[in-house]
């Protein structure tokens, strides 16, 4: 592991563990309400309990790296406020990179207030998405991809992102095979103009939401689908909430795991996140494909079993 201070890693050289696994993507407040059950329209209830949370996708997976681990950094986009320095100091508090953030000099960090139910484990999410720019690939010129071995974007600006992750493929074209940086990409959102990062990644993750969108209704049946979206050799994974996770990888084989229910549903807030974060950890390692999807689907049923992350190793 890298030198801590304080609980802090040294993000200025790379970790004497290894290279890091970098995300890039939303940061965001989640304000988190815990209640016994979803509460009626036009109805007044207190909570269980509240607390300020760091969210967002690409947020969320480098804290499920760092509790397994791994060296990781963020980059995505903050504007200082109150929030943001809540949002940094948790960063930290994690151990995650955060070299590469982009202090925008106008917009509002995004918040998000969840209702999570203590009844379900449900969690019901309102996004202020604001107007905080996204990470540019001229943000993105000044990242040292020798310091990285894993690149995970979370899909948002399409065509700043492809052109962030083709400078990552000329970089590989330029060094042995040792050094290449593996990407990967995740589409949740049903939006047209990301579909096309699916043809980008090595690995790509993605969501149900965007599967049952597609019209397809099942996991297996979404990859046999969406299989030609991908480049030859990629890898394309599909969870699919309590029923498990399917993939099929470079030799079209597909496969599947389980899902791993906690005795008591608690929390799914960024159960997805954990899932990704797990799977990446996995196969940066070195893991199989097969024993990658089983390594995320366990951990985010643990995630599930519990309020945040904390606990899942």
């Amino acid at each position: 592991m890298a030198t801590e201070t304080g609980g802090r890693r040294d993000p200025g050289a790379v970790p004497a563990g290894g290279k890091r696994i970098m995300c890039v993507g939303l940061v965001c407040l989640d304000i988190i309400s815990v209640v016994e059950a979803y509460p009626a329209e036009d109805s007044d209830t207190r909570c269980l309990s509240q607390r300020w949370q760091r969210g967002g996708n690409a947020s969320n997976s480098c804290t499920v790296l760092a509790l397994l681990g791994a060296p990781c950094a963020f980059m995505g986009s903050l504007a200082p406020g109150h929030a943001a320095d809540f949002i940094a100091a948790d960063f930290r508090r994690r151990g995650v990179d955060v070299t590469h953030v982009a202090w925008q000099p106008r917009g509002d960090v995004p918040c998000a207030c969840c209702v999570v139910s203590a009844a379900s484990g449900s969690r019901t999410i309102v996004l202020y998405d604001t107007n905080l720019p996204d990470v540019t690939a001229r943000d993105f010129e000044r990242v040292d991809l020798s310091q990285y071995k894993w690149i995970h974007w979370e899909a948002r600006n399409a065509a700043e992102q492809a052109d962030m992750i083709r400078r990552v493929e000329r970089h590989n074209q330029s060094v042995p095979a040792a050094e290449r940086v593996r990407i990967s990409v995740e589409v949740e959102k049903p939006r047209e103009e990301l579909l096309r990062l699916m043809g980008l990644g090595h690995v790509v993750f993605i969501s149900k939401d965007l599967a049952q969108h597609l019209g397809y209704h099942s996991a297996p049946q979404a990859l046999r689908g969406l299989r030609s979206r991908v480049q030859p050799g990629a890898t394309l994974i599909c969870a699919w909430a309590e029923e498990g996770a399917d993939a099929v990888g470079p030799d079209g084989e597909l496969l599947h795991s389980d899902a791993f229910p906690p005795e008591t549903l608690v929390d799914t807030l960024g159960a997805g996140d954990t899932f990704n974060a797990a799977v990446i950890f996995a196969l940066a390692e070195g893991r199989t494909l097969q024993d990658a999807l089983t390594f995320g689907c366990r951990t985010a049923g643990k995630k599930c079993g519990i309020q945040g992350f904390d606990g899942i190793v």
